[in-house]
């Protein structure tokens, strides 16, 4: 693999990212490591998939998020009787012209919000796996190319199962990284309290750059350098999930790219254009932790993918040596 064709001493990716991150902050106090994430997701070109209790700011961050980057934003409230349609859009006859024409659905913009993803049929759900991994929709036969950037953003509520469908492995394994934000502590959220008394901060949000600027750093990323020996730690530990005696369905080879993307995207949202041991394991459990099937006796002992993921990192051997933008380190 070639070596980084650009250097971020002298680049305008690291400040653009932390004006991002630093603006979707005024709206969401207090998780900086769960913004991160989402931008880290942004950069790679990946879905998100919000599992949260309601009132944490699921759908803010989605808002925020479409904000700071000065894109399109459409939200659908997922409900049983929402149609596949209803998401794509649909083919209706003119007459006067006597044609048939695509009126565009919500799926039509760069951020899309999914809100309760899980309340509607599979086959609604289905419509979105197109959208997800190929960024279009087939309409009555004719394939209509997505606005890029594109990014789902899709939330579920964890501990309401009365009316929901659970999302299927396929869909799961689009998505590139599962995220909580959870209860703001008391200091952030007495802050959140001011912030809000007024105005909400998300009113007067500023876009902290455009999306073909985000085009631009989600380029970037894919040029970041991954020495070989990450590499074979990826592939051990996305293999090591497979043989896990805790769970019934290991992680694909998809996941393995999804962490490679996500770890180079860590690394240039860290300043850096080569991936480090660190980034990996950062990223591991977001990434990896919603891709796998936790056994009957697993679950019954209180196990879940995260728990199983994060200690399986632990146990698989890091790579020794680095040798990453022309410089080796340990």
């Amino acid at each position: 693999m070639s070596l980084p064709s650009f250097s971020l001493s002298t680049d305008p990716s690291r400040e653009l990212i932390k004006r991002l991150v630093e603006q979707v902050e005024k709206v969401i106090v207090g998780k900086r490591d769960t913004i991160e994430l989402a931008v880290t997701a942004l950069l790679s070109g990946g879905h998100i998939l919000l599992e949260d209790v309601p009132g944490v700011g699921k759908t803010m961050l989605a808002k925020a998020l479409a904000k700071a980057i000065g894109c399109g934003f459409q939200r659908v409230q997922c409900t049983p009787d929402l149609l596949p349609g209803d998401l794509t859009g649909v083919s209706i006859f003119n007459q006067k012209t006597g044609d048939f024409e695509f009126r565009p659905g919500p799926l039509m913009a760069h951020m899309v919000l999914a809100d309760e993803l899980n309340r509607t049929t599979p086959k609604t759900q289905s419509a979105l796996l197109e959208a997800m991994e190929e960024g279009s929709v087939t309409v009555d036969g004719t394939t209509y190319r997505l606005p890029r950037p594109f990014l789902l953003i899709a939330t579920q509520n964890p501990l309401d199962y009365e009316g929901t469908f659970a999302l299927p492995e396929a869909q799961l394994d689009r998505f590139l990284v599962r995220l909580t934000l959870g209860y703001p502590d008391g200091e952030f959220e007495a802050r959140m309290l001011e912030r809000v008394q007024d105005a909400h901060p998300i009113d007067k949000l500023a876009p902290a750059m455009l999306p073909e600027e985000l085009l631009g750093l989600q380029r970037k990323a894919q040029l970041v350098y991954v020495e070989d020996s990450l590499r074979e730690y990826i592939v051990r530990l996305v293999a090591a999930t497979r043989s896990h005696s805790e769970l019934a369905l290991g992680a694909s080879p998809r996941a393995s790219i999804a962490l490679m993307r996500a770890a180079q995207a860590t690394a240039l949202l860290r300043g850096r254009s080569y991936v480090i041991p660190d980034d990996i394991k950062r990223i591991a459990v977001p990434v990896l932790g919603h891709r796998v099937i936790v056994s009957i006796d697993a679950r019954l002992g209180g196990r879940t993918g995260n728990l199983i993921i994060a200690d399986t990192v632990e146990k698989v051997p890091v790579p020794l040596e680095r040798r990453a933008a022309g410089e080796t380190g340990r």
